[in-house]
């Protein structure tokens, strides 16, 4: 089969097509045909050796996390995922040699969820990071709640910061789905616009006009939840606009690695920071996430494509490094490789 891998960190060049034996799944494991491979920031941080201290952590790595395909056999005391069935993967290569830039790949039965019949391979590549990051961002308020659904969310105000990102655009789909009133902010036209198809009632522009004021305008109260991509450069504007008990939900560290924020203003107002990332949440989190993005993708809340505010760029499976480079330059949108 082929595959890409990479036996040292560095840049995108790094990343080689080889050709591998077929793996062959163990108990407990299963074996899909991946069809499209999705690409995220960690990906790239990984194959760098940014989030390892510059080591790699097997002789060999084949990277991408997330990826959407068909079963195609299964190891002993695995029901439930018969060959020829539709799933979505996620974690595939956390903490493990290969992920999903291969044409074949084996994963632990957990990490590998059935795709409901009205989605796309695109989507379900889109589901792991983006949906399980954006899920546990709406769910770490104090008083919950933990689960979405319709109604979860009803009279909660939710900022989406970067609302025209691959976790922003997910963020502002699961919250409306849930009941909430979404502002975002952007900056540029064409993002304000991806933030409308995606779903968000109210767009602020931070370049063109005073985020602050803008979003205190339209929730005099404040925002209940923020879901935030770049905490260093939005935490005065968060001391803004946050509401009475309010949470900002950090995923990323765009902008700066380190902030600076006023203690009291943030004690007075009971506010809450909750960082987080997938890869070490809570097991529980990660299992209600998977039920509730597979409820909203049933329900077609979940949805990917230019019109749905998350515009696709395509790779084949060979070009695996310009995907790479893509997303390590800032790609408006969700970059995907055709591994078939």
């Amino acid at each position: 089969m082929k595959a890409i891998a990479y036996s040292q960190t560095g840049g995108p060049e790094v990343l080689g097509l080889v050709e591998r034996p077929v793996p062959e799944p163990g108990p407990g494991e299963v074996r899909v045909r991946v069809e499209v491979s999705g690409v995220n920031p960690t990906d790239w941080k990984s194959r760098s050796g940014a989030t390892t201290g510059g080591r790699l952590p097997f002789p060999e790595v084949v990277p991408n996390q997330d990826g959407a395909g068909i079963v195609d056999a299964v190891g002993p005391d695995v029901s439930g995922l018969e060959p020829g069935r539709r799933v979505w993967l996620w974690e595939s290569a956390w903490q493990r040699p290969t992920g999903t830039a291969q044409e074949y790949t084996v994963l632990p039965v957990r990490n590998v969820v059935p795709l409901p019949d009205n989605a796309s391979f695109d989507l379900g590549a889109v589901l792991g990071v983006p949906g399980m990051t954006a899920h546990r961002a709406l769910t770490v308020a104090e008083g919950g709640p933990s689960r979405l659904a319709p109604g979860a969310l009803d009279g909660r105000a939710v900022l989406v910061a970067g609302g025209a990102g691959a976790v922003g655009h997910a963020a502002i789909e699961l919250a409306r789905w849930a009941g909430a009133e979404v502002v975002t902010t952007i900056s540029s036209d064409e993002k304000a616009a991806l933030a409308r198809a995606a779903g968000a009632h109210h767009v602020v522009n931070y370049r063109t006009e005073n985020a602050a004021e803008a979003i205190r305008k339209i929730f005099p109260d404040g925002v209940d939840v923020v879901v935030e991509v770049a905490p260093a450069m939005n935490a005065s504007l968060n001391e803004a606009v946050l509401a009475l008990s309010g949470t900002v939900a950090v995923y990323a560290n765009n902008g700066g690695e380190d902030f600076t924020t006023t203690i009291r203003p943030l004690m007075t107002a009971n506010v809450r920071y909750q960082f987080m990332l997938l890869y070490t949440m809570p097991a529980a989190a990660k299992t209600q996430a998977i039920e509730d993005i597979n409820a909203a993708v049933t329900a077609g809340a979940l949805r990917v494509g230019e019109a749905a505010g998350l515009p696709l760029h395509r790779f084949p499976l060979e070009r695996t490094a310009d995907a790479h480079a893509a997303v390590e330059a800032g790609a408006v949108g969700k970059v995907l490789i055709d591994v078939r």
